[in-house]
């Protein structure tokens, strides 16, 4: 494997020519990702860098995956224009658990050093903090773009949110990182971890950054925005989020997903191609051929799965909303709106707005939406 391979659908190696030289060392490459425990899963968007660090690993580099428990109660303001608001120490710890089972979907296990930070950033002590602030000058935080865009207007900018990059800076220091993996939106910080490998006397890292997701909203796959796909999510719900993409968006996820041009003819083929390698990847083979039957038969047919929840009703007149409400979850305004744009079917029929309740439900499947049933019975 070349260069070429290495970098496929990197937007930033920097500086020019230094990482085939370091390649050229002839030593496996420290490759360091840093992933901050923000949410409880890793999506995949998020995975893109990994794929990168597979491809090293590949070559027989060591990929050393950082999970951020310390830089995480920190936040990271990288492409926000408010502070990002910081979890408790619970929801950190019960998050981080979960990430190595699913950063492993990507990575060569037997080539991956994991590390959580926590490890040396809760030992600095007060002098340490201070002589790490001292690498970088308070002008150059605010050539970052949204720093500089918060500063001229005048928003609030904690002294926390500046400490931060000097902390990921930090990780590259304590692992001895020769190549260091991120999203566009990191490419400050990773370049910040440059200078402050350098004012400790190692040589610098190389920056690789790797283009951001777009999710079927057009929006930067992310779990606050719900639009993401996790690595660990149910098959079925992968296959079908996945499918929700337009026909404008294959070329993107076939380059940063599948790492190949998107195949000519039909767009759907292509889309189904595509759910099946992210459900199997995560998965196997088997449960992205189950994954793929249900999304023919609940969504391309519209007919119910093969497995369907019950519910109990007592006899007399049902409210639907409420009833939906109690099984899915969200309001009954919520549902009150779907069966008004009609998204809801009983049996056979689409509910209708002036007929919110009924007493002719024993026996029928309710179709909510596009992918959520359940079979009544009444008592």
């Amino acid at each position: 494997m070349g260069v070429s391979e290495l970098t496929q659908n990197a937007v930033d190696v920097l500086p020019a020519g230094e990482l085939e030289r370091k390649l050229a060392l002839g030593r496996p490459l420290r490759v360091k990702l840093g992933i901050d425990v923000t949410s409880p899963d890793i999506h995949v968007g998020r995975a893109i860098p990994l794929q990168r660090m597979r491809a090293f690993q590949n070559e027989g580099h060591t990929g050393v995956l950082i999970v951020g428990d310390y830089t995480t109660r920190i936040g990271d303001p990288s492409g926000r224009s408010l502070e990002r608001p910081v979890l408790s120490d619970e929801e950190i710890d019960a998050d981080a658990k979960t990430y190595l089972e699913q950063a492993m979907v990507v990575l060569d296990p037997d080539r991956t050093e994991v590390r959580y930070n926590g490890e040396w950033l809760s030992k600095l002590t007060y002098a340490e903090v201070v002589r790490l602030a001292r690498t970088i000058t308070v002008a150059r935080m605010l050539e970052r773009d949204d720093f500089e865009k918060r500063f001229k207007a005048g928003d609030p900018i904690s002294v926390s949110e500046l400490l931060y990059p000097l902390m990921q800076a930090y990780d590259s220091v304590a692992v001895e990182a020769d190549v260091e993996l991120g999203g566009t939106d990191q490419l400050y910080n990773l370049l910040a971890g440059r200078e402050v490998m350098e004012a400790y006397g190692l040589e610098p890292q190389v920056v690789l950054t790797t283009p951001l997701l777009l999710s079927w909203d057009g929006e930067k796959m992310s779990s606050s925005l719900g639009n993401n796909i996790p690595l660990t999510m149910a098959p079925e719900e992968q296959f079908g989020r996945t499918m929700r993409i337009s026909d404008d968006q294959l070329a993107q996820w076939y380059e940063l997903v599948l790492e190949q041009p998107p195949p000519t003819g039909d767009p759907l083929e292509a889309k189904l191609a595509l759910a099946r390698f992210i459900v199997e990847r995560s998965h196997g083979e088997n449960a992205a051929r189950t994954a793929e039957e249900h999304f023919t038969r609940v969504v391309r047919e519209r007919q119910a799965p093969d497995e369907v929840p019950k519910v109990t009703v007592d006899p007399g007149t049902v409210h639907i909303p409420k009833l939906l409400a109690t099984v899915f979850g969200n309001s009954t305004s919520h549902w009150r709106r779907v069966i008004s744009q009609g998204g809801v079917r009983v049996g056979d029929q689409q509910l209708d707005v002036f007929d919110m309740t009924s007493v002719d439900l024993d026996g029928k499947v309710i179709q909510a939406g596009r992918r959520q049933f359940v079979h009544v019975q009444v008592t």
